[in-house]
């Protein structure tokens, strides 16, 4: 075995972390008859060998033996090296990318050529997958169809003995994997798309096994997704219930040897998920069945509220998931998809509370619908806990209902958060959610104001006062000025400056209840940095009303040589001091002909509204909504302000209201507050419509 391993010269060749002499004891790792061992030296193939996905010379190196590991019966967990080389040979590079596109001086260097060596090299020795499909193991057959399809050179004939292990294979999860690679195989190679998809959507109604038929049924979606029937709903729900019923008990688990490993710790979780299920492959089904609907929003919702209705608590479990993933990317009526979410909140099964309650932290406005089930849940006490105990430690417990129901603007939330303020440790995220409770919030301000009074002032300040300072500003709490002017006058040198434009932030929202402020306000009008200056100017202006030093300060930034950071900062605060600061009006005019894109949304919106000046400021906003995506929230602000001003922009506010796609919608990620960004946009949008149409505020 591995023969031929001490004439490579793995010193000479490297992988992420340098010389790759280590590589032969991963590849006899890989042999090993101890478990931990395996496991071990797999972590090492891809933390290193196979970084990320990159592919180095020693990746290459390797290819020879590890499909020499996999062609071994002896050899145990060939499953995963299976997987491993699908990993390392079926990474496809555009057609058009260049192979020397990185810089070959860098020594993190990985030549686009080691890409297709290593799909060459496998899809070469490919035909050891073939036997796979009837090994023993049923590890190695579940990882061997996607290796067939994807780097199998003759996809013909991979495609027929796929479809003919179908009919004598028997284990479940293998079946549908055998499904799955027969889909991939249609979605790489046109010139047998047709055939495939119509023996998907045979075997879609043909098979005895709902399972079988689900996964016939998203893989033909997923090839044909302007294909897919009117009924797919009612068809998907009465698959779902035919596996509920005759899946009846969890599948058994096998177990492993504990290693502390990445792949270790994934693995146990990916157990964790999946115990107690007896069905846990159906989640992977409905995700590639819901990537296949896309935009037809209105179907997966009604599939995700008939999921929600299952009495599987697995299936409503995965439907909190999927409509995760929807809610993020697509506008709609989500009302009774957050209801029945909501209910999952009494739900026994910890697994199934602690989805839907990470579901509804992220929805803001949206999650006004469960507010009652929020409510009944922190009402109920944290449960197994005894009298005492902290009710708000955790970040999936009550401090996520909390926070879910802060978000939704849900004054029962007050006394809640009051109670949290009273635990010696505060989830940061609560005291960033007080800005949207309204006056009900104002019986707060005395416990931040003790909080806020407890902090050090040493080098951790801004970590642990900023979002004091936050709450209290959204609060309104002028009765904590002296604790906030100590900590405006006590910033330790670390991040000084981020600390005083905090502090100023807050004493800006308390207005004339800052006057006692003002001489340190006045101080730090001259601050090097602009976002101090200008937090300076805001909090003086709110506190006085006087422009006579606050103009001149915020004007120094709007200067040629000024950072696009620094003249935004300014702008708007002169916007928010409007018509008063008019005399500003010259010096934010050459910001409309910046390079920067947020200088020339800064200038304009705040040129509006110190000037009232549309025909200056209206097309530089309308150029930067097609332009940048994530201005157009700040623009329909201002849009709003403007109305019927902006009346030409009606078309432009029409069409975003009109689009089901969320503006700030990306692939492969989200943020928190994604979907409450979208939703205040569409809110701004239809304010500006009214205005627009009515003529009036």
């Amino acid at each position: 075995m591995l023969t031929g391993i001490e004439e490579v010269d793995w010193a000479s060749l490297g992988h992420a972390y340098g010389p790759a002499d280590d590589v032969p004891e991963l590849l006899r790792g890989l042999a090993s008859a101890d478990p931990a061992e395996r496991e071990t030296a797999l972590d090492g193939m891809y933390g290193a060998v196979h970084h990320q996905g990159d592919v180095y010379d020693s990746t290459l190196a390797c290819i020879p033996f590890l499909l020499e590991l996999v062609a071994d019966p002896a050899v145990q967990d060939r499953g995963c090296i299976v997987e491993l080389l699908t990993s390392i040979g079926g990474i496809e590079l555009d057609d058009d990318e260049e192979l020397d596109e990185l810089d070959a001086d860098d020594e993190e260097f990985i030549p686009a050529a080691n890409y297709a060596m290593a799909a060459a090299a496998i899809a070469a020795g490919a035909d050891v997958f073939l036997g796979l499909v009837s090994d023993p193991d049923p590890e190695v057959r579940l990882t061997a169809p996607c290796a067939l399809a994807s780097l199998h050179p003759e996809p013909a004939l991979v495609l027929t003995l796929l479809r003919e292990r179908l009919t004598v294979e028997r284990d479940t999860e293998v079946r549908l994997a055998l499904v799955a690679a027969v889909g991939r195989i249609a979605l790489r190679h046109a010139s047998l798309r047709t055939e495939t998809v119509d023996w998907l959507g045979w075997l879609a109604r043909a098979a005895q096994d709902p399972g079988l038929r689900l996964a016939a049924l998203a893989q033909r979606a997923r090839c044909a997704p302007g294909d897919i029937p009117d009924d797919v709903v009612p068809w998907v729900t009465g698959l779902l219930e035919e596996i509920r019923t005759s899946a009846n008990r969890p599948a058994p688990g096998t177990e492993r040897a504990a290693a502390p490993t990445l792949i270790g710790q994934v693995r146990e979780l990916l157990e964790e998920h999946a115990a107690g299920r007896p069905a846990p492959w159906t989640e992977e089904l409905l995700r590639t069945l819901h990537a296949a609907l896309d935009d037809r929003v209105d179907d997966r919702i009604a599939l995700i509220v008939a999921q929600l209705r299952s009495p599987d608590w697995g299936q409503r479990s995965d439907a909190i998931w999927l409509c995760g993933g929807l809610i993020r990317v697509w506008r709609g009526r989500y009302e009774e998809v957050v209801r029945l979410v909501g209910a999952q909140l009494q739900d026994p099964e910890p697994r199934l509370r602690e989805a839907a309650t990470s579901f509804l932290e992220r929805l803001f406005e949206l999650g006004a619908p469960a507010a009652d089930a929020l409510a009944a849940r922190l009402a109920a006490g944290p449960a197994g806990s005894g009298q005492g105990q902290s009710a708000f430690v955790g970040r999936s417990g009550r401090d996520g209902a909390l926070l879910a129901l802060a978000r939704a603007g849900d004054t029962r939330a007050v006394p809640l958060l009051a109670r949290a303020l009273e635990e010696p440790e505060v989830r940061r995220e609560l005291l960033y959610a007080m800005d949207g409770l309204g006056p009900s919030a104002a019986m707060l301000a005395p416990l931040l104001r003790r909080r806020l009074a407890e902090v050090e002032l040493d080098e951790r300040l801004y970590d642990r006062a900023a979002p004091l300072l936050y709450a209290l500003a959204a609060v309104r709490g002028g009765q904590a000025l002296p604790e906030v002017l100590r900590v405006l006058r006590g910033a330790p040198a670390n991040r000084r400056d981020w600390v005083r434009e905090a502090a100023l932030r807050t004493l800006a929202a308390f207005g004339p209840a800052a006057r006692e402020a003002v001489p340190d306000m006045r101080r730090l009008l001259a601050a090097e940095s602009a976002a101090v200056a200008t937090t300076a100017a805001r909090a003086l202006w709110a506190a006085e009303g006087d422009r006579g030093d606050v103009l001149p300060a915020l004007e120094r930034w709007l200067r040629p040589g000024t950072t696009g950071a620094d003249w935004c900062a300014a702008a708007q605060a002169l916007g928010e001091i409007g018509p008063a600061a008019a005399s500003a009006a010259p010096a934010l005019r050459p910001g409309l002909l910046s390079r920067d894109l947020w200088v020339r949304v800064r200038s304009a919106a705040a040129l509006w509204r110190v000037s009232g000046e549309a025909s200056a400021s209206l097309p530089v906003l309308l150029a930067a909504w097609e332009e940048n995506r994530h201005a157009r929230a700040d623009i329909a602000e201002c849009l709003a302000e403007m109305g019927p001003a902006a009346s030409e922009a009606q078309l432009v506010v029409l069409t975003e209201l009109t689009r089901r796609r969320r503006h700030n919608a990306r692939e492969g990620g989200s943020g928190s507050h994604d979907i409450h960004h979208d939703e205040k946009l569409l809110t701004l949008c239809r304010a500006a419509l009214a205005r627009m149409e009515r003529g009036t505020f």
